[in-house]
Formats: structure tokens, C-alpha cells, sequence
């Protein structure tokens, strides 16, 4: 029996032009110019001023920041600013995932036949995100979530469960928007743009932390891996000119704390979990639209 074809929804005509322009267009040099911009050192003394008119303009709660804004020196340490000490907490219960961003969930299930829901009508695969037919085969039958992270979000991820981290991947791509309007208009978006892909191995299997990087900027770091930042020594693994796709292995594995920051977006994006089926279940409050913080509750070993 064949499955129905499923009608895309589609963005507003307006969305779909803008689209459609910056598919055309060099995003990785014009995102690169983007992040020029956000180092550039602002004057101390202006730094709440124009720190304050950018959090305003998109929302940031600055009740939440480590710091006060003299102490960010230029937007981009802003965007990545630390959250204050006590502000989030973890379960106590090893055998609970916690989500690893703040954030707004989209599409979430079970992946079959190896497919992921992107938006109504749009499937992608998950041996296309990972760029590994072979580990995405682990996968099948388990469970996904995506997670899209808004520019008022607090933009660090941290580890959903405590483990280690023995291999790790990133996969050049575009640097298409990763917004509502993106999600629902372009095939295969996610699987479109560059990704840094982390694997943390503990009480609910190999989960896999897939973090998308997007236009403006499109940077992501790992904070497991200080030294994967090429010759240039930029600081980050993603939007680097001339590199290839690499998966790095570690022996021995890189054990990591429930909560510790892996990895870090400069601007931006998107975050899909991967779960290993008979190991971990989506639990029942999770669901698309809804607003999670790091450290809530989102899955567990099952019964």
C-alpha cells in the first residue's frame, strides 16, 4: 500500500522570494562578513547602549547573563554569554536526558525507514545529516527532535547525559536561514547546510547532538576539542575557507559531565538529537512548539 503524498505548507510569498535570493547568493563569504562585524571591539562606555538596543531588538532577557553588558566587548561575546550560576538545574536521575539548548522544539518522532520529519511534506535522512550511512543505521527506529534556537536564545549546547565523546564530525555545507519559513519552504535544508556533528556514548546509548549552522555568521565551536579550529586558529570548527569534511576519533574518549558545554553557536541555528532505539523515549510533555530550557527533562532509558 503506498503512503499518501503529503502537500508542503509554504511560507508567506515575501519569505519565499528572500529564500529564493539567498540561495543564489555566497552565503559562507557573506556570513564570514557577518562575523567581522560582530567582533568588532565596541568602546566600553557605549557597550550598554548598543548591546542593550540589540537585546532589545530581538528579545534577549538580560536578567540572564553572566555579566553585565560593559563586560562583552563586542556583539559576538554577548551572543555567546555564559548564563548566571544556579540559573538552570539538571535531573538527579542518570537515566534522563536533558535538553542541551534552550530553545523552541520543532518536529520530533520516531525516525522509519531511516527518515526524520523536517515539515509537513518535507522528509530528510538521517544517514544525510550524519554524512554517515553506516552510524545512521543505529539510529533507525529510534527517536529525533529538532530544536531551533531564535537569536533571543541563550546559544551554548551542553551534554543532555553523561558520558564520553569518542568521535565527532563535520560536514561543510551551506548556510541557508534555519527559520520557520526556511524549515517549511526548502527540501533537505538541514542536510543542506554545515554541521558539526558530536556523539556522547552514556546511560541512553550513543545519543547524537547534530548542531546546524545558519546564515549570518554561521559559526560553531567545541569545546571538547580546543585545537579543531584550523591553522588559522579562529576558535571555531565551522565557516572556514577550504575545508573538508573530517571526522576526528578519540582515544581514549573525552568524558563529559551531565550539563558541560560540547559545543557553542556564534549566531545562530538549530539542533537535531538523535536516540538510539530501545534505549532512550521522547517523553510525553515534549511536543513542536513548545518553549524548552538546558537542563529539562526530555527523555529517558525506557521502562
Amino acid at each position: 500500500m503506498s503512503v499518501p503524498a503529503v502537500t508542503p505548507e509554504l511560507p508567506s510569498a515575501k519569505w519565499r522570494v528572500i529564500l529564493s535570493v539567498l540561495r543564489r547568493v555566497p552565503q559562507g563569504g557573506l556570513s564570514r562578513g557577518f562575523g567581522r562585524v560582530a567582533d568588532i571591539e565596541i568602546p566600553r562606555a557605549l557597550r550598554p547602549r548598543v548591546l542593550g538596543l540589540f537585546a532589545g531588538a530581538v528579545g534577549i532577557d538580560l536578567t540572564e547573563a553572566e555579566l553585565p553588558l560593559t563586560e562583552y566587548r563586542t556583539i559576538n561575546e554577548f551572543f555567546v554569554r555564559r548564563l548566571r550560576a544556579g540559573l538552570r538545574s539538571w535531573p538527579a536521575d542518570p537515566n534522563t536526558a536533558a535538553s542541551p539548548v534552550d530553545g523552541i522544539v520543532g518536529q520530533l518522532g520516531r525516525i522509519g525507514s531511516g527518515e526524520l520529519l523536517q515539515a509537513k511534506g518535507r522528509r530528510y535522512t538521517a544517514a544525510s545529516l550524519l554524512d554517515d550511512a553506516e552510524e545512521a543505521r543505529r539510529y533507525d527506529g529510534g527517536f529525533f527532535m529538532t530544536i531551533y534556537l531564535s537569536p533571543r536564545h541563550y546559544h551554548r549546547i551542553h551534554t543532555p547525559t553523561a558520558g564520553e565523546v569518542a568521535v565527532a564530525r563535520h560536514v561543510p555545507g551551506a548556510l541557508l536561514p534555519v527559520n520557520a519559513a526556511a524549515v517549511q519552504h526548502m527540501d533537505n535544508l538541514f542536510v543542506r547546510n554545515e554541521r558539526l556533528i558530536t556523539y556522547v556514548d552514556g546511560a541512553l546509548g550513543r545519543v547524537a547532538i547534530v548542531a546546524i549552522g545558519a546564515y549570518n555568521v554561521g559559526r560553531i565551536s567545541a569545546a571538547y576539542d580546543r585545537d579543531w579550529s584550523g591553522a588559522d586558529g579562529v576558535g571555531w570548527v565551522t565557516n572556514r575557507r577550504g575545508v573538508q569534511a573530517e571526522t576526528r576519533r578519540y582515544q581514549p574518549a573525552r568524558p563529559v559531565k551531565l550539563g558541560a558545554e560540547i559545543m557553542a553557536f556564534h549566531l545562530g541555528s538549530t539542533v537535531v538529537l538523535l536516540f538510539e532505539p530501545h534505549r532512550a523515549e521522547l517523553l510525553s510533555a515534549m511536543e513542536p512548539d513548545l518553549e524548552v530550557q538546558v537542563g529539562q527533562p526530555m527523555a529517558r532509558v525506557p521502562l
